[in-house]
């Protein structure tokens, strides 16, 4: 094992590492929320642009074989889900009292980023687990609603039981091949035997459970409207997009057969219509937010469909523009003193005329979303449905277009009360924070970036 191969090719990592003993550190010291907050955001930041550094650099290695690599592409997309989180920190600045927040913050984003890396099924097992535990706790943290505490033990136990679905389909592979190799899942897939296609169903539907898709979404929405904003734009941007670019990574170039083919196909369907379906008649935003995750989740399963090796470059931009535009959605929301009343899909109405900045930068997250051209997010369905296409799925593709059009009513929805109906009095409401402002300009300029280059940004994933 050579050490500097071990220190470079795990270096966010490592950094990360560092950045939780030192706020666990400030913490037992005393020194207070804000200081627990720099560390994390310098923390971030920097194992952010060391991926990215080594990314461009064309950096390759395999420090633990059979365990544990990382190539240009596994480091972009670490860059990627490390950068999601600075947005998040930022909303968080005055949202929690103690340091917790960014040290569980961090200890999550650990696990995502073994994620990406794991070439074995005991490592892909330890970075789930180290990123799901945290979030369980996250959404109790700020404990701001009394449905706090029953969403997380529902979170708790569906993400329990999608770790039993794991563990359990990585046994029956272990008993069919005798090993535990994530190549030994893309030959399962082809395997004629009962075994391996019960192991192979239990793993995809472990992440089904993990992603919310339908029918293993129930937990999706109680979670995302209990926890705070920050805790939410976390888990609709960072776990979203560590556990679809680990799917990616699981079934590598396999092409899909029947009836994996059928059931990859149906479930995210199912979850396209019936997460744009349910969106149209929520009360709050977040758990609109949530159902409009669930379709979405529905979209990135289907590049499972398309040829393998578009898969990576498609689900990466997906995931780049659906993260951007839901923090900029979270970041520009207005400050306010009740949690409830911040969320209340009706204190958007007027908008426009009481926080213009506010309803410009929302409307844009909406427009993108509902994959309206020229906004990154119309790119990005483009790619995904392109893709399918090119496979021979042509019906799936056509049904999964039919049912991202129903998404396009709840997203105009948000912006026709914003800026087409009377200002509402909303009680306690504020003005929305320095931090918050500076998170919506920072992902509005990358959004703008997809916007003006997507062809450049394609190319480098």
């Amino acid at each position: 094992m050579n050490a500097n191969a071990v220190l470079t090719a795990m270096l966010p990592e490592h950094l990360l590492l560092l950045g939780i003993v030192v706020a666990i550190g400030v913490e037992i010291a005393g020194q207070g929320r804000k200081l627990s907050f720099a560390v994390a955001l310098a923390t971030v930041a920097a194992a952010s642009i060391a991926a990215a550094l080594l990314a461009l650099d064309g950096y390759a290695a395999a420090p633990f074989a059979g365990q544990f690599s990382v190539t240009p592409a596994t480091l972009l997309v670490k860059a990627m889900v490390l950068a999601f989180a600075l947005p998040v920190l930022l909303m968080s600045r005055d949202d929690f009292e103690g340091g917790e927040f960014a040290i569980l913050l961090m200890s999550s984003l650990y696990g995502a980023c073994l994620m990406q890396s794991a070439d074995s099924f005991p490592t892909l097992f330890l970075g789930l687990e180290l990123m799901s535990l945290p979030v369980y706790v996250l959404v109790l943290l700020a404990y701001q609603r009394p449905q706090s505490a029953e969403a997380a033990l529902k979170y708790l136990v569906l993400g329990g039981t999608a770790t039993a679905m794991f563990l359990m389909g990585a046994s029956l592979l272990y008993g069919t091949t005798g090993s535990l190799s994530l190549g030994v899942f893309a030959r399962a897939l082809a395997a004629p035997d009962s075994l391996s296609r019960a192991a192979v169903v239990l793993i995809v539907l472990a992440f089904f459970l993990k992603a919310a898709i339908v029918p293993f979404h129930a937990w999706a929405p109680d979670a995302y409207e209990a926890a705070s904003v920050p805790v939410t734009a976390y888990m609709a941007t960072v776990v979203k997009a560590a556990v679809l670019l680990a799917v990616v990574r699981l079934f590598g170039g396999a092409t899909l057969t029947s009836p994996l083919l059928e059931l990859v196909a149906a479930l995210p369907l199912l979850s396209i219509v019936w997460g744009n379906l349910a969106a149209m008649r929520q009360p709050s935003l977040r758990r609109m937010i949530a159902y409009s995750s669930i379709a979405h989740a529905g979209y990135l399963f289907y590049a499972l469909l398309g040829d393998p090796a578009g898969r990576l470059q498609a689900v990466a931009f997906y995931l780049l523009a659906y993260g951007l535009l839901n923090l900029l959605a979270f970041a520009a929301l207005p400050a306010a003193a009740d949690d409830r009343e911040r969320d209340r899909f009706d204190n958007l109405r007027g908008l426009f005329h009481r926080a213009p900045f506010a309803a410009l930068m929302l409307g844009v997250a909406m427009l993108s979303l509902a994959g309206i051209p020229p906004f990154p997010g119309f790119v990005a369905k483009f790619l995904i449905f392109r893709n399918v296409m090119a496979a021979g799925h042509t019906t799936y593709a056509v049904l999964g277009l039919i049912g991202s059009y129903l998404g396009i009513y709840f997203y105009l929805r948000v912006i026709q009360v914003m800026f087409m109906s009377p200002d509402a009095a909303v009680a306690g409401s504020g003005p929305s924070r320095p931090v918050a402002v500076g998170a919506s300009l920072a992902c509005l300029a990358a959004a703008l970036l997809l916007v003006v280059f997507p062809g450049w940004v394609i190319a480098r994933m």
